[in-house]
């Protein structure tokens, strides 16, 4: 009898656990495929991609595991059955009944399991996962200069080069000012550029050479834009222009302020809340 046990738990196990990770594999698929948008061109290290798989990883467990019972519950009686083992057991004056008993007591033993992972595990990846994944869709996208396309990321200015050297040398360089409180557009036009990162690449620094500076302001104390009140042209042989890049920076968002959200509780704290 033990080794009729031992037949049906090991053709139980093996397309279990296959079929478990490829049902995995998929759901994970269908998480990157529905927040790609919000992955690419941000400029994220591979750890904190890494560290969003894993949380989604273990947030799938949940609906992995049924579907891999069934799958592996089918594939495995349905290969007992092709190779006439069933009848062979049957034959034996074994019920099937008392041959499934082994895959009743596995099965019986991962429900168990996943009823503890959903109500202790699962809340903790999720709320894992919530906190990291807001900060991911909040980030902003990384700061790419290319030819020809004005990029508008830093906030308050757009940037247009005509040509971009592959040592970061730049011809032809258009940069828009904008002043949100008074309304005016400055604007730097040079013939060439230079762009350097910071040491603490916090700051991005142009080095312009050979350029205009065109600013218009608004005149009195009235606040009204009339640029004949007063236009200012400064020619330059050599300037710098610095730009603020912490915005692009990730920054994590304190995890305590997802805590209340009812899939980061278990069942003893969606109890105390309902109460």
């Amino acid at each position: 009898m033990k080794k009729v046990y031992l037949l049906m738990f090991k053709a139980f196990l093996r397309p279990f656990v296959v079929t478990f990770f490829i049902v995995m594999f998929i759901l994970l698929m269908l998480f990157l495929f529905k927040y790609i948008d919000d992955l690419i061109g941000k400029g994220f290290e591979w750890y904190v991609i890494l560290e969003l798989l894993m949380y989604a990883s273990a947030t799938n467990v949940a609906m992995a595991l049924p579907l891999a019972i069934l799958l592996s519950s089918i594939m495995t009686f349905g290969s007992l059955g092709e190779n006439y083992e069933l009848v062979a057991i049957k034959s034996a004056g074994i019920s099937l009944q008392k041959a499934m008993m082994p895959l009743i007591v596995t099965v019986s033993l991962l429900s168990i399991g996943a009823f503890l992972f959903s109500d202790y595990m699962l809340p903790i990846a999720n709320w894992k996962m919530g906190s990291l994944l807001y900060d991911v869709r909040n980030q902003k996208t990384a700061f790419l200069i290319n030819e020809g396309v004005f990029n508008n990321s830093i906030t308050g200015y757009s940037i247009r080069v005509k040509r971009k050297d592959p040592d970061q040398t730049l011809h032809d360089v258009v940069i828009y000012e904008r002043n949100t409180s008074s309304g005016n557009v400055n604007v730097i036009m040079a013939k060439e550029g230079k762009m350097l990162i910071s040491d603490n690449s916090m700051f991005l620094v142009l080095k312009l050479k050979n350029g205009k500076r065109y600013e218009e302001t608004a005149g009195g104390t009235s606040g009204t834009y009339n640029p004949r009140q007063r236009f200012m042209r400064t020619e330059f042989k050599e300037t710098e222009q610095k730009f603020d890049l912490s915005a692009f920076n990730f920054k994590r968002t304190p995890e305590e302020l997802f805590k209340s959200h009812y899939a980061m509780l278990n069942l003893r704290q969606l109890k105390f809340y309902r109460d």
